[in-house]
């Protein structure tokens, strides 16, 4: 039985984590949390991610630009993110990609989102590596791409920091992906998305911080860090009336499944 956490998704190149790194891996590992995944939101921020996972070893990282960034840089090329992702047995999966129409509307701008998205699960096809799925406001087009793409050739990935529909993340589920519980389950006006992960199947459900954003009741309105992963993990127990040692071995072995390709118990 895993019986420590994994933070699945974290930005510790983040002002607010990056300058008290030392003291928020200290935290993190206090709270039993023993492997980290920094994500990547630009392809100008990865010499600096690669840095923070170079010098721990419990640190992976993904590589990837966030759709809300895709118009500050050169559209991003399957053969970069392939190169990449092939000379460091460190980055573990693509992204965080996708689609976000909610602080996105001009339509060249949502057709590079479009473009960048397809171009991440082109190469976690090739390298049989996960896509991590930022939407927003996009359920169709999500899901139509996802549908598209996985007819081509069949990947992994996880919908990260859930927020949508039952609906979406069953067609996920349906569609072999993940779905990923944030500190956003244990707001007060969260009912809805706390009722959808009631009814997931627990073998598809990963947890993460999304840190430094947005901290989890009892900390909300301060910095979120790994540590706090720990209050994802309480909240989904008591949504599911199972033990928080359930919790944890169980969204711990689905991360090692998905991203590190480890079977676990």
């Amino acid at each position: 039985m895993n019986k420590f956490l994994i933070d699945s998704h974290c930005h510790l190149n983040y002002q607010g984590l990056y300058e008290r790194l030392e003291e928020v891996l200290a935290n993190a590992d206090a709270a039993e949390v023993k492997i980290l995944q920094t994500i990547s939101t630009k392809m100008m921020d990865i010499p600096v991610i690669k840095s923070i996972s170079d010098r721990y070893e419990h640190i992976y990282y993904s590589v990837g630009v966030h759709p809300l960034h895709v118009h500050e840089e050169p559209l991003v090329l399957v053969e970069e993110l392939v190169t990449l992702a092939s000379n460091d047995k460190k980055i573990s999966g693509f992204g965080e990609t996708g689609l976000d129409y909610y602080r996105a509307s001009d339509k060249a701008v949502l057709q590079m989102q479009k473009d960048s998205f397809r171009n991440h699960i082109a190469a976690a096809q090739i390298v049989k590596l996960p896509v991590i799925i930022h939407t927003r406001e996009a359920e169709a087009d999500t899901y139509e791409i996802l549908k598209e793409m996985m007819r081509e050739k069949k990947f992994t990935g996880v919908l990260h920091c859930f927020t949508g529909s039952l609906d979406l993340a069953m067609k996920a589920i349906d569609l072999g992906l993940y779905i990923s519980a944030s500190g956003i389950i244990t707001f007060k006006n969260a009912d809805d998305i706390r009722e959808i992960f009631k009814q997931l199947p627990i073998d598809r459900i990963l947890i993460e911080t999304d840190s430094p954003y947005p901290a989890p009741v009892p900390y909300r309105g301060g910095t979120n860090e790994p540590a706090y992963v720990l209050e994802v993990a309480k909240c989904l127990a008591e949504i599911r009336n199972i033990s928080l040692e359930d919790v944890i071995s169980q969204t711990t072995g689905n991360f090692l499944r998905l991203f590190l390709g480890v079977l676990h118990d």
